[in-house]
């Protein structure tokens, strides 16, 4: 099994992440930073050991209420890296909750998911912020 689980606490421009070795990933909150931060090399450093000895199924919950696109690309990244499970025998489920009204982050997602092949599940909610 991978690493220990890591909680990323939120702030007012990173989302809040859950990272759990048993093959859950929740992504929740803002994406709005513009620098190159600790935040996503966290992520992508996690997920370079987890994909040693991925989980039988991986799990990715995304709910963002923003994603600008700089973030739009650590978020690609993050997806395309855990997508290879799949090349390893191991199941994978993406369900990416957005504000059913949020055209942007929609197109923002199917491009993400056309463009790198990778099978989303896109979950159109009410309000996006009774999901974390």
């Amino acid at each position: 099994m991978s690493k220990d689980a890591v909680h990323i606490l939120p702030t007012n421009k990173t989302p809040e992440v859950h990272l759990n070795p048993k093959g859950s990933i929740k992504i929740t909150g803002r994406a709005i930073d513009e620098s190159r931060n600790k935040f996503s090399d966290d992520i992508i450093s996690w997920l370079d050991e987890y994909m040693v000895n991925p989980a039988s199924l991986t799990e990715v919950v995304i709910a963002l209420e923003y994603l600008n696109s700089y973030n739009s690309i650590i978020m690609a990244n993050i997806l395309r890296q855990v997508a290879q499970v799949t090349g390893k025998a191991k199941k994978l489920n993406i369900k990416w909750y957005i504000d059913e009204d949020d055209d942007d982050l929609l197109e923002r997602g199917k491009y993400i998911s056309q463009t790198f092949n990778i099978p989303i599940d896109f979950i159109m909610t009410e309000d996006i912020k009774t999901m974390y």
